[in-house]
């Protein structure tokens, strides 16, 4: 994809050069950033979205600023959704990152929203002059109005942040990784410098960079450095890693050794120039047509992280329009694992499941309806996921064992289903090649048609 501004990229090479001799001194005075608070979905959990996909704005540092969010199409209130900030380059608008460009290829945020496969809310916030220079750090604070105010209005998982974007908006990403590692869980610099600040700088994040060897507006040197910050907080065991030689129109992919657990670090070096979305065989950006490989490895990158929240907040009390209202007697399930031929049957049930699958990872929603003519109060949902499928997180019910034949449980505010009405659960699960759902379901005993 040929974008309208790319002749911009190069033509801002002088400023962008004046930008990072002085980012040093641009992030002074930034709020800042507690520990870690324990996983937990956000207050927006259970509520009717207050926030429509589309452009809104919000006063920040007493500017009023500007952003798009764009919410899955099929958004469930009681899912958890993982939560992306897109950040535009120099000269460019959210609304280029929104809408992807006008080639018709499915280059929104960068590539990502169309591989989400609606299972994730996704920010394109507006810089000031179009631009990131989160002078006195005002534009982290934008990004913490936005997390508190999409939190407060929205379902999102808060140990599932992620912050990507290109050139000046690669800066923005490296500010955060610096100063909100704590926040977020992993970042990608497409082609990045440090061009915003970076406050902190000290604590460990997950580490994408992607630079090309050509480039003439930040030098992939730079790009190396920004790197070497986080492969050092990050404890890996430092290295050269191996990079395309000129002239082959190739990319290479290094995945760092001897990181901690849960903080790994990944270059992909390209030998093209200053570009968001190359491809090999070609020394210039996407044309109309063709398809970039950063949408796809950015997106596995992101995609290893599992959450470790497993339930909407607990001050829910209307978790579902069509879930009867939670009992705060409901009994718990007495069994470990629930058997057809030994459980009581409580009537006849429906289930329906929705599988979005990737690389090595899918996501998948469950909807329990009963048909029955009484109430189901306390269940247990056993399930047998196909061979090589391991949940790694769950939302609305508690999951065990994580693969193999699975026992749902319900938790505390959804246990009653009425006659007629429907519950929503889901979980994210990694794969080696068989993303299919599973094909039977049986609730408390009782075999399940599967819609």
């Amino acid at each position: 994809m040929r974008y309208k501004h790319s002749r911009r990229w190069i033509a801002g090479a002088a400023a962008f050069a004046a930008l990072a001799t002085g980012a040093a001194g641009m992030a002074g005075g930034l709020i800042e950033t507690a520990a870690a608070a324990p996983a937990a979905a956000t207050a927006g959990c259970g509520k009717a979205p207050a926030l429509a996909s589309g452009s809104h704005t919000i006063q920040s540092s007493g500017t009023n600023r500007s952003y798009i969010v764009r919410l899955p199409d099929n958004y469930d209130r009681n899912q958890p959704y993982r939560l992306f900030f897109g950040f535009h380059w120099n000269g460019g608008t959210a609304n280029d990152v929104d809408s992807g460009g006008t080639s018709g290829y499915p280059w929104s945020y960068y590539g990502l929203r169309n591989l989400s496969k609606n299972g994730a809310i996704f920010v394109a916030p507006q810089g000031l002059g179009n631009g990131w220079a989160n002078s006195n750090g005002q534009d982290l604070t934008f990004v913490d109005d936005m997390i508190k105010l999409i939190g407060a209005n929205l379902c999102v998982d808060t140990t599932q942040l992620f912050s990507l974007g290109f050139s000046y908006g690669g800066g923005m990403s490296y500010a955060i990784a610096c100063a909100r590692a704590t926040v977020f869980r992993a970042v990608a610099v497409y082609s990045g410098g440090q061009l915003s600040g970076c406050s902190g700088g000290t604590q460990p994040i997950a580490y994408m960079g992607l630079h090309g060897l050509r480039d003439p507006v930040l030098n992939i040197a730079g790009g190396r450095s920004l790197r070497d910050r986080f492969v050092k907080n990050n404890g890996c065991t430092a290295q050269n890693p191996r990079e395309p030689a000129q002239g082959s129109l190739t990319h290479v992919i290094t995945t760092y050794s001897g990181c901690r657990t849960g903080y790994p670090v990944t270059w992909a070096a390209f030998d093209a120039g200053h570009t968001p979305n190359p491809w090999d065989g070609s020394a210039g950006d996407l044309n109309p047509g063709e398809k970039s490989w950063t949408g796809p490895a950015v997106w596995a990158f992101f995609s290893q992280f599992g959450s470790t929240t497993t339930s909407p907040s607990p001050t829910t009390t209307s978790p579902s329009p069509t879930t009867a209202s939670p009992s705060p007697s409901t009994p718990s399930p007495t069994t470990t694992s629930p058997s057809p031929t030994t459980s009581p049957a409580t009537g006849p049930c429906r289930v329906s499941a929705v599988v979005s699958a990737w690389n090595t990872g899918l996501t998948e929603q469950i909807t329990v309806t009963n048909t029955g003519t009484t109430s189901v109060n306390g269940w247990s949902l056993v399930l047998t996921l196909p061979g090589g499928q391991t949940i790694t997180s769950g939302w609305n019910a508690t999951y065990a064992p994580a693969s193999g034949q699975v026992t749902a449980r319900n938790v505390s505010y959804n246990g009653s289903i009425a006659p007629n009405a429907s519950v929503s659960i889901g979980f994210q699960a990694t794969h080696t090649g068989n993303a299919a759902a599973p094909t039977s379901f049986s609730l408390n005993g009782s075999n399940c048609t599967v819609a």
